[in-house]
Order: C-alpha cells, then structure tokens, then sequence
C-alpha cells in the first residue's frame, strides 16, 4: 500500500502530467491518497514524481490518518459510530487493518472521501524543488513517508 501526497503546484504543469495528478484524485497541495501496490498505479506515480512524495505506508499511519483527517460527505469527521451503523466494521482500526491489507478499498466504504487534506508540514519541507536522495522532499521515500505523515498530520 502506498501513500502519495502532492507537493508542488500547478503552474507550468505539462498536460499529460496534470492529467495523471487527475486521474490519481491529488488536485491540489498536500493531498494524499492511498493506492493499493499496483503495477499500473506504480507507472502513474513513477510518471508524476517530480511532483509528489511517496512510499510504502504503515498500519500505525493508516490509522492516524483515519482518525485526524478522515472525512464524510459534508465534512464530519470519520467515526467509530459511523462505521458500526453503515459498514461491517466496528472501528476505524479495524478498517485499517483490512484497508492496510487490501481486502478492502477507501472507496468501498459508503460517504467517505478517499482524498485526504493534510496541513502543511510542521517545521517545513526540506525542499519541493530536490529529490528525496538529494536532501529534498520529492520522489520514493520508502519507510520514511510515515515521518513526512506525521509531520503532516
């Protein structure tokens, strides 16, 4: 499962990339979508890497980001009530832990947005303009994209 946030903006965007930051649900900064490990989703990141930060998403962040920025239709704040009356899920962890498995899709789940609005990072981006490997924020973080997360929250 891999977690994409956009980092970069829109001007000067060629249309063929602006096309796949559609496609992907990232249409504006620091959004961040989960996609499941897919080949073709994997060519799409691959495509749009000099303008988001990605990497392979752990349990612990799943949660969180459940619990702080996941959002119904008509902006509520995503419950353990919610998901007891209108899923088959009795807790944002257990959703979690079967989202983190791939059993289920955020988009399986009726009235929840699959886009999550992040607040820019605390203590700033190292840099939206270098790669990950050179000291920046942009392309694969592996592991490392919980930290950009929590940072995010």
């Amino acid at each position: 499962m891999y977690a994409v946030v956009r980092l970069r903006g829109d001007v000067g965007l060629r249309p063929e990339i602006r096309d796949t930051l559609k496609m992907l649900r990232l249409h504006r900064i620091n959004h961040c979508v989960l996609l499941p490990d897919d080949v073709h989703y994997l060519g799409m990141i691959k495509k749009v890497t000099n303008y988001v930060a990605w990497g392979e998403i752990s349990l612990d962040s799943i949660v969180r980001l459940l619990q702080l920025r996941g959002r119904l239709k008509g902006g509520s704040r995503l419950t353990d009530e919610y998901l007891r009356d209108n899923t088959e899920f009795n807790s944002i962890e257990e959703l979690s832990k079967s989202i983190y498995e791939e059993k289920v899709k955020i988009t399986d789940i009726p009235g929840l947005k699959p886009v999550f609005r992040l607040h820019p990072p605390r203590k700033g981006h190292k840099g939206i303009k270098r790669s990950f490997k050179e000291g920046g924020e942009l392309g694969y973080h592996g592991d490392a994209i919980n930290e950009l997360l929590k940072k995010m929250r």
